[in-house]
């Protein structure tokens, strides 16, 4: 048996420490005007379903007005409503409904970087090198006789350079101008006194209007290090090697999460929302070690940090254990829970990732198991709970940038921001009544078994795994103590206690697991053979008497 050892001491209880959080990409979940695109009214509509599920909180990724160069996430203007998605006062119904059926509601921030349509953008490409509108940018004269070379060698997230030149006033060769994303999305400067003011201005505007936390997007590439120093090779072929590089894991990010944390527990809360001291942040941060990607939750800072290496971990039992005994000793020495997912829209789906087919859905299954069984927080992706696979995009509607920046060499995330199927037996199963054709993308024609509707009468399905899993896990909190993980060193399977009542017990291996005598199996990712637990399974147990 393996301890985790004493964790730090704790906050008190709030409900972000055991919440599960419900992710919403609104052009993809329920179009409500019948335009082909998802929209804040239809996300509205389909909430009662979040409510059914048994969910917390929903985090809505970005609905702002954007060019859509990749995907919201570059942002014209950070306190708007896109047109395509509805007003601001159908976010407010949007936000009015959630908190009348008990559903926290989370939005995006995305501090890195602003469209290149954003009007400070624009400003600062009309201003001359220098001048207080490039300031807030990160422009930087090239390398070369002629300035012809990038500043330094830095790579893009998307592929190819980081940098892209300007044409100045005069139509000559200008300035080059740093974007760690797409060249639609320019990097701002954060040690620039107006962007910190800005987004304090940003976080104001949403509190304002009920929201209780913010997602905050690539959390971890605000400062770069001072001189630009170059990066060297192998840049973004080894994640683990994030924070080494001169673009990520300032120090400096920190002081500035901690006057955003002071802000959150101090502004006032409107009526509906929760109460300051229980809003939550939760950073997107691409760090796999895991004591630096801790230091992002430590007290005073955020309260969450996705856990990256638990969702691109292979279905392997001794990797998957490391993964969750490291996490949880991470966390648990800042006093912080650990934040478990298993799919998002940068992710290729459980379903796919883990083999595909029937064996991709026998793995997602007894995955989301296992990870609606650990203490702490979880995050589950719109579909996910319905076994969706990732769907194949046409090479003509790929929209993702990775696309073109990668030579189509990379098919990008659309696979997972396919619409979700409603209801019906073709495309597109409820999600819109505009034609197939005209939806945010193509539906596969073989989804029918996949609804919400088919699955809502279907009691194995994997909408029903995850109605019952998420009932029992509110009804066996896990206390804040020790992990205790058991199970043999190759990894074939291991068991854990979420609490005194519950037990999961994963099989990795080709050997049955037998379960103990006197244990009542509360829930199975599959069929048991008698007492036996097959392998790609997760069960949950308890010895004790508990309600039907």
């Amino acid at each position: 048996m393996t301890a985790i050892p004493e964790p730090a001491p704790a906050a008190p209880a709030v409900w972000w420490r055991e919440a599960v959080c419900y992710e919403i990409h609104p052009r993809a979940f329920a179009d409500g005007d019948g335009d082909g695109t998802g929209d804040l009214p239809g996300a509205t509509a389909r909430l009662d379903h979040l409510a059914r599920l048994g969910v917390d909180a929903v985090w809505i990724t970005p609905f702002y007005p954007s060019p859509l160069a990749d995907g919201g996430y570059d942002i014209a203007d950070h306190t708007g409503v896109a047109a395509d998605l509805g007003t601001p006062a159908d976010f407010e119904a949007l936000v009015a409904k959630a908190h009348a059926l008990g559903i926290k509601v989370l939005v995006d921030v995305v501090p890195n970087h602003t469209s290149h349509r954003h009007p400070w953008f624009r400003e600062a490409l009309a201003a001359t090198p220098g001048s207080p509108a490039r300031q807030r940018y990160v422009f930087r004269d090239g390398r070369g006789e002629k300035g012809e070379l990038p500043p330094n060698d830095w790579q893009s997230a998307f592929g190819g350079p980081a940098w892209t030149r300007i044409e100045e006033a005069d139509g000559l060769p200008g300035q080059w101008y740093l974007h760690l994303h797409a060249p639609e999305q320019p990097d701002l400067n954060w040690r620039h006194p107006g962007v910190v003011a800005e987004f304090e201005r940003i976080l104001t505007h949403w509190l304002d209007r009920g929201v209780d936390g913010f997602r905050v997007d690539v959390a971890h590439t605000l400062f770069k290090a001072e001189g630009l120093p170059d990066a060297g090779p192998g840049q973004h072929e080894d994640a683990h090697r994030n924070h080494l590089m001169p673009y990520y894991d300032q120090e400096e990010l920190h002081p500035l999460f901690r006057q955003w944390r002071t802000l959150l527990d101090r502004h006032p809360a409107p009526q509906g929302a929760v109460a300051p001291h229980e809003r939550v942040m939760v950073a997107e941060a691409g760090i796999f070690d895991r004591e630096r990607l801790a230091r992002y939750v430590a007290p005073g800072e955020m309260q969450q940090t996705f856990n990256f290496a638990f969702l691109e971990c292979p279905w392997d039992g001794r990797a998957m254990r490391e993964v969750i005994e490291q996490s949880a000793r991470a966390m648990q020495a800042v006093g912080a829970p650990v934040t478990w997912v298993l799919s998002s829209h940068d992710a290729i789906r459980p379903v796919t990732r883990y083999g595909g087919g029937r064996l991709g859905e026998r793995r997602a299954r007894a995955a989301a198991l296992l990870m609606l069984a650990l203490p702490g927080a979880a995050y589950v992706y719109q579909g996910e709970e319905l076994g969706l696979p990732q769907a194949h995009i046409p090479d003509e509607r790929i929209r993702d940038p990775l696309w073109e920046r990668s030579g189509h060499r990379h098919r990008g995330r659309d696979g997972c921001r396919v619409p979700l199927p409603w209801s019906g037996t073709a495309p597109p199963y409820g999600f819109s009544e505009a034609a197939p054709e005209a939806c945010w993308f193509p539906q596969p024609a073989d989804w029918a078994h996949l609804t919400v509707v088919a699955q809502r009468s279907e009691e194995n399905s994997m909408l029903a795994l995850y109605r019952t899993a998420l009932r029992l896990r509110r009804d066996h909190p896990a206390p804040d103590t020790v992990l205790r993980v058991q199970g043999p060193a190759n990894g074939e399977w291991f068991a854990f206690g979420r609490s005194a009542r519950l037990r999961c017990l994963v099989n990795f291996g080709p050997r049955p697991v037998p379960l103990d005598d006197g244990v009542r199996v509360l829930l199975s990712s599959a069929p048991l053979d008698g007492r036996d637990v097959p392998q790609d399974t997760a069960v949950w147990t308890t010895d004790e008497e508990y309600p039907q």
